[in-house]
Protein backbone atom coordinates (compact mmCIF):
# COMPACT_ATOMS: atom_id res chain seq x y z
CA UNK A 1 0.00 0.00 0.00
CA UNK A 2 0.98 3.79 -0.70
CA UNK A 3 2.48 5.76 2.41
CA UNK A 4 -0.48 7.84 3.85
CA UNK A 5 1.37 11.34 4.01
CA UNK A 6 0.42 13.62 6.35
CA UNK A 7 0.96 16.83 7.82
CA UNK A 8 0.80 18.25 11.48
CA UNK A 9 -0.46 21.91 11.96
CA UNK A 10 0.93 23.28 14.79
CA UNK A 11 -0.91 26.96 15.45
CA UNK A 12 0.62 29.27 18.34
CA UNK A 13 0.27 32.77 19.11
CA UNK A 14 2.57 34.25 21.36
CA UNK A 15 3.45 30.86 22.45
CA UNK A 16 5.28 29.52 26.17
CA UNK A 17 8.55 28.40 24.92
CA UNK A 18 8.85 25.28 27.52
CA UNK A 19 5.01 23.85 26.53
CA UNK A 20 6.38 24.54 22.73
CA UNK A 21 9.32 22.59 23.33
CA UNK A 22 8.08 19.58 24.95
CA UNK A 23 4.64 19.80 22.32
CA UNK A 24 7.92 19.27 19.11
CA UNK A 25 9.83 17.16 21.17
CA UNK A 26 6.35 14.81 21.55
CA UNK A 27 6.52 14.76 17.57
CA UNK A 28 10.05 13.85 17.23
CA UNK A 29 8.97 10.62 19.54
CA UNK A 30 6.39 9.22 16.56
CA UNK A 31 6.78 6.02 15.74
CA UNK A 32 5.78 6.88 11.98
CA UNK A 33 8.55 7.13 9.33
CA UNK A 34 9.54 10.59 9.34
CA UNK A 35 9.31 10.46 5.86
CA UNK A 36 5.76 9.64 5.58
CA UNK A 37 4.86 13.08 7.78
CA UNK A 38 5.66 16.90 8.14
CA UNK A 39 5.30 19.67 10.83
CA UNK A 40 3.75 23.10 10.07
CA UNK A 41 3.90 25.84 12.95
CA UNK A 42 1.89 28.62 12.39
CA UNK A 43 2.58 31.64 13.73
CA UNK A 44 -0.28 33.88 13.83
CA UNK A 45 0.18 37.54 14.56
CA UNK A 46 2.83 36.86 17.25
CA UNK A 47 4.11 39.55 19.38
CA UNK A 48 6.58 37.10 21.26
CA UNK A 49 8.49 34.37 18.99
CA UNK A 50 11.43 32.15 19.91
CA UNK A 51 14.76 32.46 17.98
CA UNK A 52 15.55 30.43 15.60
CA UNK A 53 18.33 28.17 17.40
CA UNK A 54 15.39 27.69 20.17
CA UNK A 55 14.30 24.92 16.99
CA UNK A 56 17.34 23.67 16.37
CA UNK A 57 17.06 21.79 19.80
CA UNK A 58 13.73 20.26 19.74
CA UNK A 59 11.77 20.78 16.01
CA UNK A 60 10.72 17.15 13.94
CA UNK A 61 12.33 16.60 10.47
CA UNK A 62 10.41 18.31 7.24
CA UNK A 63 9.51 21.14 9.98
CA UNK A 64 8.43 24.57 8.30
CA UNK A 65 7.08 27.95 9.88
CA UNK A 66 3.84 29.72 8.17
CA UNK A 67 3.18 32.96 9.32
CA UNK A 68 -0.52 33.84 9.66
CA UNK A 69 -1.06 37.63 10.07
CA UNK A 70 -4.83 37.54 10.81
CA UNK A 71 -4.92 36.79 14.35
CA UNK A 72 -7.16 34.03 15.74
CA UNK A 73 -7.35 30.02 15.92
CA UNK A 74 -9.70 29.78 12.62
CA UNK A 75 -7.22 31.51 10.12
CA UNK A 76 -3.95 30.02 11.72
CA UNK A 77 -5.99 26.91 11.00
CA UNK A 78 -7.06 27.50 7.90
CA UNK A 79 -3.41 28.92 6.89
CA UNK A 80 -2.27 25.77 8.32
CA UNK A 81 -4.75 23.50 6.04
CA UNK A 82 -4.00 25.61 2.89
CA UNK A 83 -0.15 24.82 3.18
CA UNK A 84 -0.80 21.64 4.08
CA UNK A 85 1.24 18.84 1.51
CA UNK A 86 -0.27 15.83 3.21
CA UNK A 87 -3.61 13.72 2.31
CA UNK A 88 -4.44 13.78 6.04
CA UNK A 89 -3.63 16.61 8.81
CA UNK A 90 -3.31 16.54 12.31
CA UNK A 91 -4.12 20.07 14.71
CA UNK A 92 -1.94 19.98 17.65
CA UNK A 93 -2.33 23.01 19.71
CA UNK A 94 1.32 24.26 21.39
CA UNK A 95 0.37 22.61 24.70
CA UNK A 96 -0.45 19.31 23.46
CA UNK A 97 2.00 16.52 23.72
CA UNK A 98 0.50 13.49 21.48
CA UNK A 99 1.38 9.62 23.08
CA UNK A 100 4.20 8.19 20.59
CA UNK A 101 2.45 6.49 17.81
CA UNK A 102 -0.77 8.98 17.79
CA UNK A 103 0.17 9.61 14.05
CA UNK A 104 0.80 6.19 12.93
CA UNK A 105 -2.58 4.97 15.33
CA UNK A 106 -4.38 8.16 13.23
CA UNK A 107 -3.70 6.91 9.63
CA UNK A 108 -4.71 3.48 10.68
CA UNK A 109 -8.70 4.63 11.37
CA UNK A 110 -8.25 6.27 8.01
CA UNK A 111 -7.24 3.76 6.18
CA UNK A 112 -10.30 1.31 7.39
CA UNK A 113 -12.68 3.89 7.19
CA UNK A 114 -12.79 5.31 3.80
CA UNK A 115 -15.57 8.37 4.57
CA UNK A 116 -14.17 9.35 7.82
CA UNK A 117 -13.71 12.73 7.71
CA UNK A 118 -12.25 13.74 11.34
CA UNK A 119 -11.33 11.77 14.03
CA UNK A 120 -10.42 12.29 17.62
CA UNK A 121 -9.61 10.59 21.00
CA UNK A 122 -8.37 11.15 24.59
CA UNK A 123 -7.09 14.63 26.01
CA UNK A 124 -5.56 13.70 29.37
CA UNK A 125 -4.15 16.22 31.52
CA UNK A 126 -0.91 17.00 32.75
CA UNK A 127 -1.12 20.01 35.24
CA UNK A 128 1.75 22.36 36.51
CA UNK A 129 -0.42 22.38 39.94
CA UNK A 130 -2.74 19.13 41.54
CA UNK A 131 -6.11 20.65 40.95
CA UNK A 132 -8.32 20.92 44.02
CA UNK A 133 -11.67 18.42 44.01
CA UNK A 134 -14.39 21.22 43.16
CA UNK A 135 -11.82 21.98 39.94
CA UNK A 136 -12.41 18.68 38.70
CA UNK A 137 -16.24 19.61 37.17
CA UNK A 138 -14.85 22.16 35.18
CA UNK A 139 -11.96 20.03 33.54
CA UNK A 140 -14.40 19.55 30.00
CA UNK A 141 -13.95 22.95 29.93
CA UNK A 142 -10.28 22.31 29.96
CA UNK A 143 -10.55 20.13 26.74
CA UNK A 144 -10.06 17.30 29.09
CA UNK A 145 -11.95 13.97 28.40
CA UNK A 146 -11.54 10.57 28.18
CA UNK A 147 -14.52 8.50 26.66
CA UNK A 148 -13.80 4.97 27.63
CA UNK A 149 -12.50 1.93 25.30
CA UNK A 150 -15.39 1.62 22.95
CA UNK A 151 -14.54 2.95 19.44
CA UNK A 152 -17.78 5.70 18.47
CA UNK A 153 -18.49 6.55 15.03
CA UNK A 154 -21.45 8.74 13.66
CA UNK A 155 -24.11 7.87 11.26
CA UNK A 156 -25.71 11.21 10.39
CA UNK A 157 -26.00 14.51 11.40
CA UNK A 158 -29.74 14.10 11.89
CA UNK A 159 -31.36 11.10 13.51
CA UNK A 160 -34.24 9.38 11.82
CA UNK A 161 -37.10 11.38 12.96
CA UNK A 162 -35.33 14.21 14.41
CA UNK A 163 -36.37 17.87 14.40
CA UNK A 164 -32.91 19.33 13.91
CA UNK A 165 -29.55 18.32 13.25
CA UNK A 166 -27.57 16.76 17.06
CA UNK A 167 -24.51 17.30 17.91
CA UNK A 168 -22.53 13.83 18.35
CA UNK A 169 -21.38 14.14 22.01
CA UNK A 170 -18.36 12.35 20.53
CA UNK A 171 -17.23 14.43 18.09
CA UNK A 172 -13.04 15.44 17.90
CA UNK A 173 -12.19 18.76 19.62
CA UNK A 174 -9.60 20.67 18.35
CA UNK A 175 -6.78 19.25 20.27
CA UNK A 176 -5.49 16.03 18.12
CA UNK A 177 -8.84 16.52 15.47
CA UNK A 178 -7.44 14.25 12.46
CA UNK A 179 -8.39 14.97 9.26
CA UNK A 180 -9.12 13.96 5.81
CA UNK A 181 -8.35 16.14 2.86
CA UNK A 182 -11.47 15.74 0.90
CA UNK A 183 -13.17 16.72 3.84
CA UNK A 184 -11.46 19.41 5.26
CA UNK A 185 -11.54 21.34 1.74
CA UNK A 186 -15.70 21.42 2.71
CA UNK A 187 -14.70 23.97 5.80
CA UNK A 188 -11.87 25.72 3.77
CA UNK A 189 -15.22 26.59 0.75
CA UNK A 190 -17.45 27.28 3.92
CA UNK A 191 -18.38 30.93 4.54
CA UNK A 192 -18.16 30.18 8.43
CA UNK A 193 -17.61 33.74 10.09
CA UNK A 194 -17.88 31.90 13.67
CA UNK A 195 -15.62 33.96 16.19
CA UNK A 196 -12.77 31.42 17.66
CA UNK A 197 -10.07 32.28 19.89
CA UNK A 198 -8.16 35.46 19.26
CA UNK A 199 -5.60 36.48 21.42
CA UNK A 200 -7.09 37.04 25.38
CA UNK A 201 -10.58 36.11 24.04
CA UNK A 202 -12.29 32.44 24.75
CA UNK A 203 -14.39 31.97 22.57
CA UNK A 204 -13.91 28.63 20.75
CA UNK A 205 -16.42 27.35 18.68
CA UNK A 206 -13.76 26.58 15.58
CA UNK A 207 -13.75 22.56 16.58
CA UNK A 208 -17.68 22.39 16.08
CA UNK A 209 -17.82 24.41 12.94
CA UNK A 210 -15.42 21.94 11.35
CA UNK A 211 -17.38 19.06 12.50
CA UNK A 212 -20.76 20.15 11.90
CA UNK A 213 -19.60 21.62 8.17
CA UNK A 214 -18.08 17.96 7.58
CA UNK A 215 -21.20 15.88 8.93
CA UNK A 216 -23.35 18.59 6.60
CA UNK A 217 -21.44 17.07 3.72
CA UNK A 218 -21.99 13.37 4.71
CA UNK A 219 -18.52 12.35 5.96
CA UNK A 220 -17.99 10.64 9.63
CA UNK A 221 -16.63 12.09 12.50
CA UNK A 222 -15.22 9.36 15.53
CA UNK A 223 -13.85 8.57 18.55
CA UNK A 224 -10.91 6.79 18.97
CA UNK A 225 -9.40 5.82 22.09
CA UNK A 226 -6.30 4.33 20.78
CA UNK A 227 -5.58 8.15 19.99
CA UNK A 228 -4.39 9.48 22.83
CA UNK A 229 -2.59 12.84 23.90
CA UNK A 230 -1.46 14.88 27.10
CA UNK A 231 -2.61 18.53 27.29
CA UNK A 232 -0.53 20.54 29.29
CA UNK A 233 -2.24 22.94 31.86
CA UNK A 234 -0.47 25.97 33.49
CA UNK A 235 -1.74 26.99 36.68
CA UNK A 236 -3.41 30.30 36.06
CA UNK A 237 -6.02 28.40 33.59
CA UNK A 238 -7.59 26.70 37.06
CA UNK A 239 -7.95 30.41 38.55
CA UNK A 240 -11.55 30.88 38.79
CA UNK A 241 -11.75 33.79 36.87
CA UNK A 242 -9.76 32.19 34.19
CA UNK A 243 -12.56 29.19 34.43
CA UNK A 244 -15.30 31.31 34.59
CA UNK A 245 -14.36 33.81 31.41
CA UNK A 246 -13.70 30.00 30.08
CA UNK A 247 -17.30 29.17 30.20
CA UNK A 248 -19.06 31.96 29.39
CA UNK A 249 -17.03 32.25 25.96
CA UNK A 250 -17.36 28.79 25.53
CA UNK A 251 -21.21 28.59 26.70
CA UNK A 252 -21.84 31.77 24.06
CA UNK A 253 -20.08 30.49 20.92
CA UNK A 254 -21.31 26.65 21.37
CA UNK A 255 -25.06 28.73 20.98
CA UNK A 256 -24.58 30.43 17.89
CA UNK A 257 -22.63 27.25 16.43
CA UNK A 258 -25.32 25.06 17.02
CA UNK A 259 -27.92 27.90 15.90
CA UNK A 260 -25.98 28.38 12.37
CA UNK A 261 -26.28 24.65 11.42
CA UNK A 262 -29.71 24.32 12.29
CA UNK A 263 -28.85 22.38 15.19
CA UNK A 264 -30.07 24.34 18.50
CA UNK A 265 -32.95 22.65 20.29
CA UNK A 266 -33.11 25.77 22.67
CA UNK A 267 -35.23 29.12 21.30
CA UNK A 268 -33.55 32.16 20.17
CA UNK A 269 -34.12 34.77 22.88
CA UNK A 270 -34.45 39.20 23.09
CA UNK A 271 -31.85 41.26 24.79
CA UNK A 272 -34.05 41.68 27.37
CA UNK A 273 -34.91 38.43 27.55
CA UNK A 274 -31.35 37.22 28.08
CA UNK A 275 -30.55 40.23 30.74
CA UNK A 276 -33.63 39.07 32.57
CA UNK A 277 -32.36 35.02 32.81
CA UNK A 278 -29.21 35.53 33.69
CA UNK A 279 -30.42 38.13 36.94
CA UNK A 280 -33.03 34.88 37.78
CA UNK A 281 -29.44 32.35 37.19
CA UNK A 282 -27.70 34.62 39.99
CA UNK A 283 -30.07 33.51 42.09
CA UNK A 284 -30.77 30.04 41.31
CA UNK A 285 -26.92 29.09 40.96
CA UNK A 286 -26.37 31.10 43.64
CA UNK A 287 -23.76 33.22 42.17
CA UNK A 288 -21.88 34.51 45.45
CA UNK A 289 -21.85 31.48 47.24
CA UNK A 290 -18.22 30.33 46.18
CA UNK A 291 -16.08 30.06 43.20
CA UNK A 292 -17.54 27.01 41.42
CA UNK A 293 -21.29 28.78 41.54
CA UNK A 294 -19.84 31.72 40.09
CA UNK A 295 -18.13 29.64 37.44
CA UNK A 296 -21.29 27.74 36.48
CA UNK A 297 -23.25 30.96 36.45
CA UNK A 298 -21.33 32.93 33.78
CA UNK A 299 -21.77 29.64 31.54
CA UNK A 300 -25.18 29.96 32.30
CA UNK A 301 -24.81 34.05 30.79
CA UNK A 302 -22.97 32.99 28.17
CA UNK A 303 -25.18 30.52 27.18
CA UNK A 304 -28.52 33.11 27.10
CA UNK A 305 -26.28 35.85 25.85
CA UNK A 306 -25.39 33.07 22.65
CA UNK A 307 -29.07 32.88 21.76
CA UNK A 308 -29.46 36.24 21.06
CA UNK A 309 -29.27 37.38 17.54
CA UNK A 310 -25.41 38.69 16.86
Amino acid sequence: MAALHLTVVIPAHNPDPGRLRDTLLGLRAQTLPADRWDTTLIDNASARWPEPAFFTGCAPANFAIVHEPTLGLSAARRAGLRAATGEFAVFVDDDNVLAPDYLEQALACFARLPRLGAAGGRTLPRFEVEPDAWQREFFPLLALRDLGEMELLSHGLRPHGAARNEYPPFAPIGAGMVLRRAAWETWLQSDSDLSDRRGAELTSAGDNDIVLTLMKNDWEVGYFPELSLDHLIPAQRLEPAYLARLNCGIQQSWMRVLTRHDANPWLPLGRGGATLRKLKAWFTYRAWSGPAARIRWRGACGHFDGRVAA
